[in-house]
C-alpha cells in the first residue's frame, strides 16, 4: 500500500502540465530518433546532456525516458516498412515484419508492434514500481566490502556482454577506469593525470565524454558508413489487425513482456537477447510454424513485446541499486552525476519526488506513445528522407555548441573531439563505448568503497571473501567472465571431432 501513495504521488508530479509537455516531447523525439537506421536513444541523450545545467532534475529525466521508450517503440517502423532496424533491439522484427509489409500488411504489422509495446511496456512498468523498493531494502543492507563485490559484477558484466569479446570489453572498461581517475584524489588531496592543467583539477567531466563518445563518434562512424538505398514498403492493403491477427498475437504480447523484463533487471541485461529468444518461443509453440520466415505475425508481436519490457527492466537496477545494464542508462547514470545525485539504494529515500515522478511519468508517456503511433506510422516513416549530411551535421553543431555552454572552456571542446575520435576507432575496430561511461562513473565509487572496506577491516584483504553477501556477488562475477570464455572454448572442442573426421 505504501508504494502506491509513493506512486499516487508520482501521478501527482508526472501530471504536471509541464511535465507532461516534456514527456510528450521525449516520446515524440524518441519516435523519431528510433525511426532512423543507426541513431539511438544513447546518442540522443547523449547530446541533450547539457540541458541538465538548465532544466530541473525531475523534468529532464521524464524527457530522457520519454526518449528512451520512444525510441524502443520507432525502431520498429523502419524494421518493418524499410528493413533497416533502427534499434539492434529490432533486428528480429525485422525478419517478419518486412515480409507482412511486402504481403501489404504493413498496417497490421505496425499496429500488433505498437499495441504489444504499451501493453508489455505496461507490464514493465508495473514490475519496476514493485520491485524496486524491496531490492533498495535489500541493498541497504549492504557493507563496503558487499558494495565493492557489486560494482566488480557491474564491470564484469557490462565487458563480458557489450563488447564482442570479454578482451574488448575489459580494455574499454579500463578506459574509463583511467578517466575516471583524472582530478584530485579525495583521500590524500593530490592531483592525479592532470597534466598541470588547472581545468582537469575537478576531474573530466562526464557529459564531455557521453557527448564526445555517443554523439561525435557514432556520428563520425555512421557518417562513414556505405549508405543504405532501399524502397519503403507501402501502407497499403488490410488496414488494422483481423480478429485472427488478434487471437495469435495477445499471448505472444504476454510472453514476450515475460521474457524482456527480467532479462532487462539482469547486470548483462538489455533488449537483443530476450527479442531472439522471444522469436524463438513463439516459433516452437505457434500454431502455423510455415508460416515464420514468411510473415508470421506472432514473429513480430512477441519481440516486440521483449523489447520494451526490457526497457523497463533496465530502470530497475539504476533506480534501485546505482547500476546501469544498457549504454543508454550509463548515459541517464551520468545526467544523475551531473545533477549532484548519487543513484542508488538511498535515491529513493534522498529523492523520491523525481523516482516517483519519473516511474509514474513512463505509465503516461506509454498511454501518449500508443496514440502517437498507431495513426502517425506513415509520417514516422516520412523521416527517413532527412538528409544524411544535414541530420550528421546537426548533430555534430548541437553536441559542440551544447559541451562549450557546459564551461566555456576550450579544453572541454578539445576533449570532445579528442575523445570522439577514440569513439569513432572503437566503433570501427568493434570495442564497445558502454563499459568507458560505466568505467568512468563506477570506477571512483568502487575506489571509495575498497578504501573504506581496507579502512574498516585493517587492511585485510579476506574480507571480500569472508562475507557472504560480497563472496557470493565475486562468484557471479567470476561466472560472467569466465563462463562465455569456457562456453566458447567447449563448442570447439565439440566441433574438431567432427572436422577431423570429415578431413580423413
Amino acid at each position: 500500500m505504501e508504494t502506491l501513495g509513493f506512486l499516487a504521488d508520482g501521478f501527482a508530479i508526472a501530471l504536471q502540465p509541464a511535465n507532461l509537455l516534456w514527456a510528450l516531447l521525449g516520446v515524440t523525439l524518441g519516435t523519431a530518433v528510433g525511426v532512423l537506421p543507426g541513431l539511438g536513444p544513447a546518442l540522443t541523450i547523449a547530446l541533450l546532456l547539457p540541458i541538465t545545467f538548465s532544466v530541473p532534475a525531475t523534468a529532464a529525466f521524464i524527457l530522457f525516458a520519454g526518449i528512451y521508450y520512444g525510441a524502443m517503440y520507432g525502431g520498429s517502423t523502419t524494421s518493418i516498412l524499410l528493413n533497416t532496424p533502427g534499434e539492434s533491439a529490432t533486428i528480429i522484427t525485422a525478419l517478419e515484419g518486412h515480409k507482412m509489409a511486402r504481403q501489404g500488411r504493413a498496417a497490421a504489422a505496425l499496429a500488433t508492434a505498437a499495441i504489444g509495446s504499451f501493453v508489455a511496456g505496461t507490464i514493465g512498468i508495473l514490475g519496476l514500481t514493485f520491485l524496486a523498493p524491496p531490492l533498495v531494502e535489500l541493498a541497504l543492507q549492504f557493507g563496503p566490502a558487499d558494495y565493492f563485490s557489486l560494482m566488480v559484477v557491474s564491470f564484469i558484466a557490462v565487458s563480458a556482454v557489450l563488447g564482442s569479446s570479454v578482451l574488448r570489453g575489459l580494455t574499454s572498461l579500463g578506459l574509463g577506469l583511467l578517466l575516471g581517475l583524472v582530478g584530485i584524489d579525495m583521500q590524500t588531496g593530490q592531483p592525479r593525470f592532470t597534466f598541470g592543467l588547472p581545468e582537469l583539477l575537478d576531474g573530466i567531466n562526464v557529459i564531455v565524454v557521453a557527448v564526445g563518445l555517443f554523439a561525435v563518434g557514432e556520428t563520425l562512424y555512421l557518417a562513414a558508413r556505405p549508405k543504405y538505398h532501399g524502397s519503403i514498403a507501402p501502407l497499403k492493403g488490410r488496414g488494422w489487425m483481423t480478429r485472427s491477427d488478434w487471437a495469435r498475437s495477445w499471448k505472444a504480447w504476454l510472453r514476450g513482456a515475460a521474457l524482456g523484463f527480467p532479462f532487462g533487471t539482469l547486470p548483462a541485461g538489455g533488449a537483443e537477447v530476450p527479442t531472439f529468444v522471444s522469436y524463438y518461443v513463439e516459433k516452437k509453440l505457434s500454431k502455423h510454424p510455415e508460416e515464420f520466415g514468411h510473415g508470421a505475425i506472432e514473429g513480430v508481436a512477441g519481440p516486440e513485446a521483449a523489447n520494451n519490457a526490457s526497457a523497463a527492466g533496465v530502470l530497475v537496477p539504476m533506480l534501485a541499486l546505482g547500476l546501469p545494464t544498457s549504454a543508454t542508462a550509463a548515459i541517464m547514470l551520468s545526467a544523475f552525476q551531473s545533477y549532484g545525485i548519487n543513484p542508488g539504494p538511498l535515491l529513493l529515500q534522498s529523492q523520491p519526488e523525481l523516482v516517483w515522478g519519473l516511474i509514474a511519468s513512463l505509465y503516461v508517456g506509454n498511454v501518449i506513445l500508443l496514440i502517437l503511433n498507431l495513426p502517425l506510422a506513415g509520417l514516422w516513416a516520412k523521416v527517413l528522407a532527412i538528409p544524411a549530411p544535414w541530420l550528421y551535421g546537426g548533430i555534430l553543431v548541437f553536441a559542440t555548441i551544447g559541451t562549450y555552454g557546459i564551461s566555456q572552456s576550450p579544453i572541454d571542446l578539445i576533449l570532445l573531439y579528442i575523445i570522439g575520435g577514440m569513439g569513432y576507432l572503437m566503433r570501427r575496430f568493434d570495442y564497445p563505448t558502454a563499459p568507458v561511461i560505466i568505467g568512468m562513473i563506477l570506477g571512483p565509487f568502487a575506489e571509495q568503497e575498497f578504501r573504506r572496506a581496507m579502512t574498516i577491516s585493517g587492511g585485510d584483504l579476506t574480507v571480500f571473501v569472508t562475507r557472504p553477501l560480497s563472496l557470493t556477488l565475486l562468484i557471479i562475477a567470476a561466472v560472467l567472465l569466465l563462463g562465455p570464455i569456457l562456453l566458447r572454448r567447449r563448442m570447439v572442442q565439440r566441433r574438431s571431432p567432427f572436422r577431423h573426421h570429415h578431413d580423413n
